[in-house]
């Protein structure tokens, strides 16, 4: 890893950021009950992704908050921002026992592992602007006149 000192942790607002997650895994989760109700054979019409598939809503959104709660919980208390937060929140999201188990594992373990890596592919400690400068052509610097 780098010799850079961490940064200071800000603690994170727990309700707001649960609240956000929880509203956008919500938004998730009524397109897949849209999808799940457009594919699906019934007579329930087109109120059906709230009625016959609308627990999907509930539980991404329940998934997605308990997720960012538990994220945010644990950064706060041990003051640190790392990839064990997000392996917990992913642990705690499971449904069940059963689920928990190997929701655990597998979530966990690929959420510690995005957070490790702090993205989904290499260029660590790249910012935007160096991208930009490395995308877009660079002005070619003037010849000097031969003397």
């Amino acid at each position: 890893m780098s010799d850079l000192p961490a940064p200071a942790y800000e603690p994170k607002p727990t309700l707001k950021y649960a609240s956000v997650i929880g509203l956008q895994a919500g938004a998730v989760g009524v397109f897949v009950s849209a999808i799940q109700n457009a594919l699906g054979s019934h007579s329930a019409g087109a109120m059906g992704f709230m009625t016959r598939t609308g627990g999907t809503i509930a539980l991404f959104a329940g998934m997605g908050a308990t997720f960012a709660l538990t994220e945010s919980l644990v950064a706060n208390q041990r003051r640190k921002d790392d990839p064990v937060n997000g392996a917990a929140g992913a642990c705690a999201a499971a449904r069940s026992i059963p689920m928990a188990v190997g929701g655990c594992v597998v979530l966990g373990a690929a959420m510690g592992t995005f957070d490790y890596s702090g993205q989904l592919s290499g260029e660590e400690g790249v910012t935007q602007e160096e991208r930009r400068r490395k995308f877009f052509k660079q002005p070619l610097k003037p010849l000097e006149a031969a003397e």
